[in-house]
Formats: structure tokens, sequence, C-alpha cells
């Protein structure tokens, strides 16, 4: 598949239904969506359809989120530019390169193999390579490299995973869906000192579960 005009032009639309509909108004976020062509994250088969507000399947019996979905998120983040962020479940790479078109510094773990080496190639092919790419235990994060400006959880966790809020620096957020399996609160928390933390819900979404260890 190759990025056409016509893809262009798909994603112009996409970028004004964000604005106009879902309500999106932070540039950076409608700019980087605009710029990553997400038709190339998805099987061929779904390519006419890829700008319309729809998840897909993709590797490892997981999905590709809504492009709103991806637009929220990212826009709960506040991202100003040249921040560290740190992404659990980098997925088939799409919400990683929108992280990296926003000018984040994005490290970024995924526990499904299959789906870790498919975004690695995707990513690099498309020159929006994250700083750090890894195929490890989402719960644990990355201490190595804590802490982290922002944390952005893509998948939905029944608990809230303390660790990566240790990861957090002060005055930094993480954004998580929480809740049951059928359906999750998008959630951001503000780390106010050490002990102390902001949290603010967005409304209720439908994610693919947060799960512990690795899957060769």
């Amino acid at each position: 598949m190759q990025d056409t005009f016509l893809h262009k032009g798909k994603r112009k639309f996409l970028v004004q239904y964000l604005r106009e509909k879902i309500g999106i108004s932070d540039e950076k976020v409608l700019k980087a969506m605009n710029e990553v062509p997400r038709h190339l994250f998805l099987e061929s088969i779904f390519e006419d359809y890829a700008y319309e507000d729809r998840a897909f399947p993709i590797l490892a019996k997981q999905t590709i989120s809504h492009p709103s979905t991806v637009a929220e998120q990212s826009e709960l983040l506040q991202l100003r530019g040249k921040e560290k962020v740190l992404e659990i479940g980098t997925g088939c790479g799409y919400q990683t390169a929108v992280l990296v078109a926003m000018d984040a510094v994005v490290y970024t773990i995924e526990r499904q193999k299959e789906l870790h080496d498919f975004a690695v190639k995707k990513l690099g092919a498309l020159h929006l390579r994250p700083k750090f790419q890894s195929f490890g235990d989402g719960f644990a994060g990355l201490p190595t490299f804590a802490p982290f400006d922002k944390i952005l959880v893509t998948c939905g966790a029944e608990t809230l995973p303390t660790e990566l809020l240790h990861q957090l620096k002060v005055g930094g957020m993480m954004v998580i869906p929480l809740g049951k399996t059928d359906e999750q609160i998008l959630t951001r928390f503000t780390k106010k000192s050490e002990k102390e933390f902001e949290k603010e819900e967005f409304g209720a979404y439908k994610f693919v579960p947060m799960l512990n260890n690795t899957n060769q």
C-alpha cells in the first residue's frame, strides 16, 4: 500500500470530523492525525475504511482504536513538544506514530511479540521511530528510563497499576482506561506530589484488557 492523494484527502475529512463532531481542539493532535497514514497500519482489506471512525482487528487478536479515541487520549496528555512519554501497549504502532508526530520523546512497550515486531518494522519504514521500543510487560513499565513527563496506557486496566504512577514525575500526567472488561472510564491522573494525585474522568470506552507478562 502507498499513501496516495486519495488517502491524504480522506485524512483531511477525518481531521474535520474530529474537530467539528468530536470536539478535538488541540492543533498538534489534529496536525499529527493529518500526517500519519492510518491505512498503512491496517490489513489491506480495511484500506478503504481506514479513515472512518472505526476500530479494526489487527494481529494477535487485538484491535486498533477508533481515530476519535486516539485523538482524545492524545489531547488529554496536553503535549507541548519534547516531553518524555511512556506508552503502555504499542499495538500496531498507530498511536505511537501520532505521539512521535506530535514531537514527543516516546518510550513504548508491547507484550505481544507479533505486534511488537510489526510495529518496529512499520514505524521504521515511516521514519516515525520512538526513542525506545520494547517487548515486555506493560505492568512493570520502564523503570530504567523513569521518571516520565506523561504516561499513556492504551489498554483497559481493572485496577490501577500503581507501579506506573511511581514512574511519573511530579507535575506529570497519566491517561488510562480504568474499569471492568466490558467498559472502562478514561481517566487522567496528575501527580501533584510524591503522594498526592488529582483524578479526572472523561467518559466510558471499551478497550482491550491490560494483561501482565508477555506473549511470544
